[in-house]
């Protein structure tokens, strides 16, 4: 018999991390770095679900959701040192600091 749930969480932890990236971009390029506090709130409750969450599958990916949305609270601060550098283009529409 085969186990597929490790699979699954690696699958769906790759998916989870790679739609940060582009969420990540987004989120800075419309608000700033003031966004960096939703990242905290989703990953703050990701992780209580987690810790409340019976089945190991759907508790590890509230874990990894809650990692990523802490992850991203450093990431939305490094995407303006790269709008910054003119890696990524600048919202039109914001007045940035630098």
């Amino acid at each position: 018999m085969l186990h597929w749930e490790g699979l699954v969480i690696g699958i769906s932890t790759f998916l989870i991390i790679g739609l940060f990236h582009p969420i990540v971009i987004k989120a800075e390029y419309y608000w700033g770095v003031k966004c960096w506090w939703v990242f905290l709130v989703i990953g703050i409750l990701a992780g209580i679900a987690s810790l409340l969450i019976e089945d190991v599958f759907f508790a590890s990916l509230h874990g990894v959701l809650a990692f990523s949305s802490f992850w991203s609270i450093k990431e939305v601060f490094e995407q303006e040192k790269r709008v910054k550098k003119g890696w990524f283009p600048k919202n039109p529409k914001r007045k940035y600091d630098f």
